[in-house]
């Protein structure tokens, strides 16, 4: 056994390197989304409700494409479902080229749903193969590495997004109606422009990627049950207590860190909080972001010492603890606090996800299709958070993400023994 360990080991280490590229990619995409709500919610003068649509479309894709994903890689492996989903991804990011060129909002929503389509693909085919590329007691510290990566892409998406996109300062109602037509078109193009060009420059990497995934090996895996399960036959993953309560975990969690992220820079553009102008506010949510990422590789180190369940419920009941200072305080202290939260918010998917996934042999594809499908709590929470908002502000609104995390430091405790 030692020496088979020790032959699978250098495979496994060169396909992980690999797939980390996946995790900063898709990360960077779906964080942009952070910089294009303000921006968009402008362009169009939305309320908070409409702008969340935007949420609500992207993620809305997971729900409805998770299970026909989970299909997908049956038929076409681990490796087929990447280019796939890379292709799609691609696809995605060109509709965002007619949606700025017609200033068309559902346009823009519908690039969102097959954007995310694609990106649900590259999870469906992604996470569950680092859970299995190893040792499968280290794999919510192997996957908590490669999401480290990924919280990279989220951190670098809202520098990069606000130096591009929120450049141009966005004109009220009143002042586009005192621009002429040639004024018009001028400040339409230059709006379109902003969002052109990056996804442009998106949908390229996102096909170079997927020719570079066609011809690489990857390490084939036959998921067969575990020995400890070798005795269910039949059955499926929704006899597992431990994977529906984690899919509900995995649903708040993904609702209130989205909720927070995308409220961001409408928040720090609060006079009673920092009062800063939409291109530095969207600076500021690299910070939010780079928590998370700094977290995820300390938290890989932690998990190998200390039970993932213990550590999981620890920074669930820290984040809990920031949001209700933000929702309490004012000015730097509510801006310092919700920043912090994305430290703790650093090891909760990979950790929910792999402690849901424990035990399930042969039920494992199936338990992952759930968790990813439960990822549609990202559509839900933000629109109901961007209700809230519009009636009794965004700070007040953020008592959505604190019971989120309540629930996730109760999962964190109960799975404490897995």
């Amino acid at each position: 056994m030692p020496d088979q360990q020790n032959q699978g080991k250098p495979s496994y280490a060169g396909s992980l390197s690999i797939l980390t590229s996946l995790f900063f990619i898709w990360g960077f995409i779906t964080c942009l989304n952070d910089i294009l709500i303000p921006h968009l919610k402008a362009v169009f003068t939305l309320s908070y409700t409409q702008a969340m649509l935007i949420q609500f479309c992207f993620f809305t894709a997971y729900f409805l494409m998770s299970v026909p994903s989970g299909y997908l890689v049956e038929k076409i492996d681990y490796k087929g479902g990447i280019i796939v989903g890379l292709a799609i991804a691609g696809c995605g990011c060109l509709l965002f080229y007619p949606a700025a060129g017609l200033h068309s909002y559902p346009l823009f929503l519908g690039a969102f749903f097959v954007l995310a389509s694609g990106i649900t693909l590259l999870q469906v085919s992604a996470n569950p193969y680092v859970t299995v590329l190893g040792d499968p007691h280290t794999a919510s510290s192997r996957l908590t590495l490669t999401q480290a990566f990924n919280s990279l892409g989220t951190t670098l998406a809202p520098y990069f997004g606000a130096l591009f996109i929120l450049s141009n300062a966005v004109k009220s109602a009143e002042e586009i109606k005192l621009l002429d037509a040639e004024q018009l078109s001028a400040y339409q193009t230059a709006e379109a422009a902003a969002v052109q060009n990056p996804y442009l420059g998106l949908a390229a990497v996102l096909f170079f990627m997927a020719a570079v995934f066609a011809m690489l090996k990857l390490p084939k895996i036959n998921q067969q049950a575990e020995a400890g399960d070798a005795h269910e036959e039949g059955g499926s993953a929704w006899q597992y207590s431990h994977l529906v309560l984690g899919a509900v975990a995995i649903f708040v969690y993904v609702g209130g860190e989205v909720s927070i992220g995308s409220f961001l820079v409408n928040f720090l553009g609060e006079p009673d909080i920092a009062g800063l102008a939409e291109q530095d506010a969207g600076k500021y949510v690299s910070f939010y972001w780079g928590g998370a990422m700094v977290g995820r590789f300390i938290g890989s180190a932690v998990m190998q010492k200390i039970h993932p369940g213990k550590v999981l419920a620890f920074n669930a009941l820290a984040a809990a603890g920031l949001v209700l200072a933000t929702m309490l305080g004012s000015g730097t202290l509510a801006m310092l606090t919700i920043l912090a939260v994305g430290l703790c918010n650093s090891i909760m998917f990979p950790t929910i996800f792999s402690l849901a996934l424990t035990g399930l042999g042969s039920h494992t594809g199936q338990g992952s299709g759930i968790l990813c499908a439960a990822i549609v709590g990202g559509a839900v929470l933000p629109l109901l958070q961007g209700a809230f908002a519009d009636h009794i502000g965004i700070q007040h609104a953020f008592f959505i993400p604190f019971l989120c995390y309540l629930y996730i430091a109760y999962y964190g405790y109960r799975c404490r023994q897995l």
